[in-house]
């Protein structure tokens, strides 16, 4: 069975950083194409950033561009996001997902697997 887990979320001031971190584990596949999805109360999942198995590849959404990036971790199927600039609204939980080859990246439907999600708070 795979397992994803997001790690890293937390309170901060507007204006402040944090860190996420994803690792896919149970399987033997080490290929994953990885992405961070995030929810805010009463909307939908919504398209984050995502990046191709070898890190080559990235896509961010415009929303969060210049402000957020995706990064693959040293060790196989590890995922970052590292989140610069935080505004209110990007208060939401946050989960990263992974698939062997998606077909819409931006599409929650297209991923297979999913973590719990990890809940990021930025006050005004």
């Amino acid at each position: 069975q795979v397992y994803v887990e997001e790690s890293g979320g937390g309170l901060v001031q507007t204006g402040g950083s944090l860190r996420l971190s994803c690792v896919v584990s149970g399987s033997t596949y080490n290929n994953y194409f990885m992405s961070w999805f995030r929810q805010a109360p009463g909307k939908g999942r919504e398209f984050v950033a995502s990046v191709n198995w070898s890190g080559a590849s990235t896509s961010i959404a415009d929303s969060v561009k210049g402000r957020f990036t995706i990064s693959r971790g040293n060790a196989k199927n590890t995922v970052y996001l590292q989140m610069d600039s935080l505004k209110p609204e990007d208060t939401a939980v946050y989960y990263c997902a992974a698939d062997m080859s998606p077909k819409d990246n931006q599409s929650p439907g297209s991923w297979d697997y999913w973590g719990q999600g990890t809940q990021v708070t930025v006050s005004s």
